[in-house]
């Protein structure tokens, strides 16, 4: 399977609007990665990745917080795709997120400022 960087990011903003982990799940590899500046420590594998997040989609869900995960591009960042995140209506920008794939897998998601969200070209597509 010939994985992307747009297939991973397509994968990562599905489950983050549906707040189903399945979307990203097989995708996965057994060596990911990820990090992000409100994580204390970067997790160092899938299984640990989906310890973290399927209780944090549940309290999202639970919460009734709408978070947004639009499609962009990082035109000034050599055009890398990314992820732009969004909380309670998706002008409220509040991350990025970047991917790296490798052998057919996901091997890292990180989350963060920096880049800004404000820096990417968006979309306006939303994976669901």
């Amino acid at each position: 399977m010939n994985l992307s960087q747009t297939d991973a990011l397509r994968a990562y903003a599905r489950m983050m609007n549906t707040l189903d982990a399945r979307h990203i799940e097989p995708l996965l590899a057994e060596n990911f990665h990820y990090s992000s500046q409100w994580v204390f420590a970067e997790i160092a594998s899938k299984q640990e990745y989906l310890d973290y997040i399927r209780p944090k989609l549940e309290a999202i869900a639970k919460s009734g917080a709408k978070v947004y995960a639009e499609m962009a591009v990082l035109e000034g960042w050599g055009g890398d795709p990314c992820v732009v995140m969004a909380q309670g209506n998706p002008s409220n920008l509040v991350a990025t997120v970047l991917a790296k794939v490798d052998g057919g897998h996901i091997t890292r998601f990180d989350m963060g400022m920096v880049p800004a969200p404000e820096e990417a070209t968006r979309s306006g597509k939303y994976p669901a």
